[in-house]
């Protein structure tokens, strides 16, 4: 099995993700890079984040330590998002970044994500040659040739300026309620929403190292959607354990998950003259709903694999700025190279403040058709390619459906199962075909 996953390497933090696997990955990272050529000609540099596990102490400490000791220069920056070390590289100019933390995962797992030059994630070739370079004999530097650890204690500041930068308009007069999900948003997003003029209430801001994504966050919004009726607020946004995604809530606390998101920035930017070619790129899981939102406004659907490192990709190869998924990883090309939950929903108020209406008022311009996923354990999904009978029977299902709803099954890139999608225009239907469908997958899979 791949060590790195569509997001890093993942798992149980001290028991598949020990401070050894921790040092062996960085030190191998390290000297894949090197070897490409990004450190040729100068002393190489780094900048390691995490979010906020308890876990996260003893693998930064991991990762520091491995860093340094293959002659990486290191920059901490302690707490902070994913997408803050992603700019903080970029905008640095340092050969690489890593970002320890397990995103909207459940507190004992935990993760770590490289960044190559740049601010880009690694592809997948280069994480397969980091991988492979693992445990090999090397020549360890000594004297003035060890890397160096610094404190940043600058970087912070350095993420919100560069975020606060790309606005318009001030955010004065808006209320926003921010659940922070006590992960890598609770210091700087907060600070960063009142700097740019909205009244903020933060929830769920008080990481102690073990409540990160309990209960609380853009997997669990029913405090969120509580505390905005409560409170008569604008709007709510919602991150998730590191920061990299934003879902939103309404002030009539209805959800506006990404593909909403999106739609919404699509209309602002065409009518702003900021979409480039007039085109957004979506994945397979995006809802048809955002589809026939898109033909509505003559805008082009790009559509890939699940996983933002596939949209970014495409967005690159083909010259587009915007896209993102129905998670909420929305990626905005004129400011940065991956997706940034601060900086969406700093657009989305930027959006509902010019534009005068409110979220559920500009949320209208797509319906969403109701949705059935199930997945299906416990099956070969190897065979998934190769069995005409579930061929046959998503075509002649898709056929009956027409254009008013959509199938989609898929083998999971992540797990052992199999995923089966259905929408239509309601939501028994969606449910009576995914459950067929499912049945048909554990038959032939099995």
């Amino acid at each position: 099995m791949a060590l790195f996953g569509t997001d890093g390497v993942r798992g149980l933090a001290n028991g598949f993700l020990t401070a050894e696997l921790a040092v062996d990955l960085s030190i191998a990272a390290a000297h894949i890079l090197g070897e490409l050529g990004a450190f040729e000609g100068h002393r190489p540099k780094a900048i390691v984040g995490q979010d906020s596990r308890a876990s996260g102490d003893f693998l930064e400490a991991a990762v520091v330590a491995g860093l340094a000791s293959a002659g990486v220069d290191v920059y901490r920056v302690g707490v902070l998002p994913t997408p803050a070390i992603a700019h903080l590289v970029a905008d640095s100019g340092a050969d690489l970044g890593v970002m320890i933390s397990a995103s909207h995962n459940p507190m004992p797992d935990n993760g770590i994500k490289f960044f190559a030059k740049g601010g880009g994630k690694l592809d997948d070739a280069l994480e397969a040659a980091i991988e492979k370079h693992m445990g090999e004999s090397w020549q360890r530097p000594t004297g003035r040739n060890v890397g160096r650890v610094i404190n940043d204690d600058s970087a912070a500041e350095r993420y919100i300026f560069h975020l606060l930068n790309t606005l318009t308009t001030n955010l004065s007069g808006l209320k926003v309620v921010v659940d922070c999900a006590n992960g890598a948003s609770s210091r700087v997003a907060p600070k960063t929403y009142s700097r740019a003029g909205a009244e903020v209430i933060a929830i769920s801001n008080e990481p102690n190292g073990w409540n990160i994504n309990e209960g609380c966050g853009s997997t669990h919004l029913a405090n969120i959607k509580a505390k905005v009726l409560e409170t008569g607020a604008d709007l709510g946004i919602a991150h998730d354990g590191d920061a990299d995604r934003c879902l939103a809530i309404d002030s009539e606390g209805n959800e506006i998950d990404g593909d909403f998101i999106m739609a919404i920035l699509a209309a602002d930017w065409q009518s702003r003259g900021l979409l480039t070619h007039e085109t957004i790129v979506g994945t397979v899981m995006s809802n048809l709903g955002f589809f026939k939102a898109m033909e509505n406004l003559d805008i082009n659907v790009e559509i890939t694999a699940v996983g933002d490192r596939y949209v970014l990709e495409k967005m690159i190869s083909d010259g587009f700025v915007l896209g993102g998924e129905q998670s909420g990883h929305i990626i905005m090309r004129h400011y940065a190279n991956t997706g940034d939950g601060l900086l969406t929903a700093l657009h989305l108020m930027q959006a509902v403040k010019s534009s005068g209406k409110s979220l559920a008022e500009l949320a209208s311009i797509m319906k969403r058709f109701p949705q059935e996923l199930v997945n299906v354990k416990n099956v070969d999904k190897e065979k998934l390619s190769t069995s005409i009978t579930l061929k046959n029977e998503i075509e002649a299902k898709q056929k009956a459906l027409g254009s008013a709803g959509r199938i989609l099954v898929r083998a999971s890139g992540t797990e052992s199962l199999v995923r089966v999608m259905v929408e239509a225009q309601s939501a028994a239907t969606a449910r009576e075909i995914a459950e067929d469908l499912a049945a048909l997958v554990r038959l032939e899979l099995s």
